[in-house]
């Protein structure tokens, strides 16, 4: 089953489009975690257990476990979710971006090493950064797009014969690079006027919309500007929210319920 098939049958499964992103820090960690030789894995864990039935995905960000020299636990808990969980996509938050014999080993390391379902990749060095990742048909590639924090206007906006640079960006991926059907963009919450544009361009291209919940996005604009025809489409992800809802052993409780609480939210707007 490839990337597009496995999160169309989650989300329908799960009655879901959260994606719940997996950002460990170990000094927000419930007191009985810390220390722990094991604790990012055993962290990460217990909120996807927590959580699985409420996701249509899962977001692991690699800068989270490399800080901690634990790309062994990002390993471990990619297996774990795949054993435990099976249907639930992971994708790999790497952004990688570089040329293309580059990104070749970038492309083994996200697939074949960490065995991700999907990888975070940055579009701004053109076609032939982007390719190498595209010769894995069954694996998604999503590209960032339109990104949720303020310095993104810098250059995203910027003018390209009559259209913004992350207009373009959709465009050159929605016609010309998605050859397979694999790729998906990211778009963030923050922006639902872009949203909107974007899935305009793109028609019912998956778009992964960060924002939400710490960094502020509102939901209802969010999915009123991302939905599809078919209400459907979007990977809506919520990290810090959801993981540290719960600072005590119950942590993992505190995590479902605002995962559960936030599904319902997305879906009131469905």
């Amino acid at each position: 089953m490839t990337f597009t098939q496995s999160l169309a049958a989650a989300a329908q499964k799960n009655n879901s489009l959260l994606c719940v992103g997996l950002d460990p820090d170990p000094a927000k960690f419930p007191i009985h975690l810390k220390g722990r030789a094991d604790a990012i894995f055993q962290f990460c864990t217990a909120i996807v257990d927590a959580t699985a039935d409420l996701a249509c995905a899962f977001k692991p960000q690699i800068a989270y476990f490399a800080a901690h020299r634990a790309e062994d636990q990002l390993e471990a808990l990619i297996a774990y979710i795949h054993e435990k969980h099976p249907g639930i996509p992971v994708i790999l938050d790497a952004k990688r971006g570089d040329i293309g014999s580059t990104a070749e080993q970038y492309a083994v390391e996200a697939f074949d090493r960490f065995r991700a379902d999907a990888v975070t990749v940055n579009p701004y060095m053109g076609r032939d950064s982007v390719e190498p990742w595209l010769a894995w048909p069954d694996k998604g590639v999503i590209l960032l797009c339109r990104t949720s924090n303020p310095g993104g206007s810098d250059l995203q906006f910027l003018d390209v014969d009559g259209e913004k640079l992350y207009e373009r960006v959709a465009r050159l991926a929605a016609d010309v690079w998605n050859s397979n059907g694999q790729i998906g963009l990211v778009v963030g919450a923050t922006f639902p006027a872009e949203i909107a544009r974007v899935r305009e361009i793109v028609g019912d291209m998956p778009l992964l919309v960060p924002g939400i919940g710490a960094q502020g996005g509102d939901i209802e604009a969010t999915v009123k500007a991302g939905r599809t025809a078919a209400a459907s489409g979007l990977l809506i992800n919520s990290s810090r929210a959801i993981l540290y809802a719960g600072q005590d052993e119950h942590f993992a409780a505190a995590a479902r319920r605002v995962a559960e609480e936030t599904r319902i939210a997305i879906n009131r707007y469905r």
